[in-house]
């Protein structure tokens, strides 16, 4: 159904971007597209680069008038940096004269937590710089670019994503799953990580503090919530299928994202089934759910049997910390295979605000794939018209 392909290194000319399968006639706000772009750019902890990129995507095909054709939609997101990269990053086979930039040497000292080793042994390279540029999470520039427009899709089904910090380090936020959808909706856009707890996001901030002093970084957690999903997209019938195992495969390739847990998550191993599944009783009060009952807890995330039951979707990622360290760790040398220390790149501290953002992108992306796939047509008007007969369907199925 949907499918998209990204392109271009970190220092390069900029990011490319297909995206396939997108219904003729979904008018694109690419002002809202530049908003999540921003979004990705911020948060307390991030580096220098983001104060030099100043993100926007451009439509090189797909779009006309503003609204999507059916046709493939291009995107091309420059790099602002490319200018200072030009003698390190050209494409032709010799450098051009009017190349501006430094001349950086061969990256040769491989950091670990990153695909550095990984990819020269992979690929054979001897520059480490021919991996790293693809590996770097500047890459996600694109998919927030894409998930905007399947954002901007699944709002059309009544559908909105929000995320927020749950953890940084040692320090949590107590329960996630007691902060509602309109809690989250409503944390400010200026608040440092887009927690919803200040106090706990003071005492994150003081870890990425002293995490920076001491030339190391830090990872975390975070929670997106899909509300007003409609019920019935993914499907138990067949693994590839089901929208749990999606969703875990579309968050597990953001980089330095290490788990994945939907509702309760790993907890769900530790209690008792009277404790962890989520008891179905008569319609009740603004509690009940798109498919006409109520649903006391949402334990399982919106999701059993891997299919969406109507309650909202909640995930949540587990990131590990920056692989680039200010005080590197021990590696080697691959030119002369003798212990040396990590190289270091420019990087941030503290990245979880910005992998939320991505996270969204890639929910949306899911979601958008899975809901095209339940409700088909080839234009925003037939897929619209299907979703609001299913909904009618469904409603009268449970009315009482």
């Amino acid at each position: 159904m949907l499918r998209f392909l990204t392109a271009g290194e970190s220092h390069g000319k900029g990011l490319v971007a297909i995206l396939e399968g997108i219904p003729a006639g979904l008018a694109i706000d690419f002002d809202a597209i530049t908003v999540q772009l921003r979004r990705r750019q911020g948060g307390y902890g991030r580096g220098r680069r983001m104060a030099i990129e100043s993100d926007r995507a451009e439509a090189l095909g797909g779009v006309r008038h503003g609204v999507s054709t059916g046709a493939p939609i291009a995107l091309f997101i420059p790099n602002k940096d490319w200018e200072n990269w030009q003698r390190t990053m050209y494409s032709e086979a010799e450098q051009p004269a009017e190349a501006s930039g430094a001349d950086r040497p061969a990256v040769t000292r491989p950091r670990p937590g990153h695909a550095d080793l990984a990819g020269v042994v992979k690929y054979g390279h001897d520059d480490i710089r021919d991996v790293l540029e693809r590996a770097s999470a500047r890459e996600t520039a694109a998919r927030v670019a894409i998930g905007s427009i399947a954002r901007q899709l699944l709002c059309r089904l009544g559908t909105d994503i929000v995320s927020h910090v749950v953890s940084i380090g040692p320090v949590t936020v107590p329960d996630p799953l007691a902060l509602t959808y309109a809690e989250v909706r409503g944390i400010g856009p200026d608040t440092p990580l887009h927690c919803a707890d200040a106090g706990a996001e003071s005492r994150m901030i003081a870890e990425i503090d002293r995490a920076r002093d001491a030339g190391d970084t830090m990872g975390g957690s975070f929670e997106v919530i899909a509300h007003d999903v409609p019920p019935g997209l993914g499907s138990y019938v067949q693994w590839d299928r089901k929208l749990d195992g999606r969703l875990g495969q579309a968050l597990m390739s953001i980089p330095a994202i290490k788990a994945v847990g939907i509702g309760r998550g790993p907890v769900a191993a530790s209690l008792p089934g009277s404790r962890i599944h989520d008891e179905i009783l008569p319609p009740a009060g603004a509690r009940t759910a798109t498919v006409g009952v109520t649903r006391p807890t949402n334990n399982a995330g919106g999701l059993e049997g891997g299919v969406t039951n109507g309650e909202d979707l909640r995930i949540t990622g587990y990131m590990k910390p920056i692989a680039t360290l200010m005080k590197p760790l021990r590696s080697i040398d691959l030119t002369t295979l003798e212990e040396s220390p990590a190289a270091i790149e420019r990087s941030d501290v503290c990245a979880v605000p910005a992998a939320a953002v991505v996270a969204e992108a890639m929910v949306a992306f899911v979601l958008a794939d899975a809901a095209i796939e339940k409700f088909g047509g080839d234009s925003m008007t037939e897929l619209v018209a299907n979703w609001q007969a299913f909904r009618q369907r469904t409603a009268a199925r449970f009315a009482r």
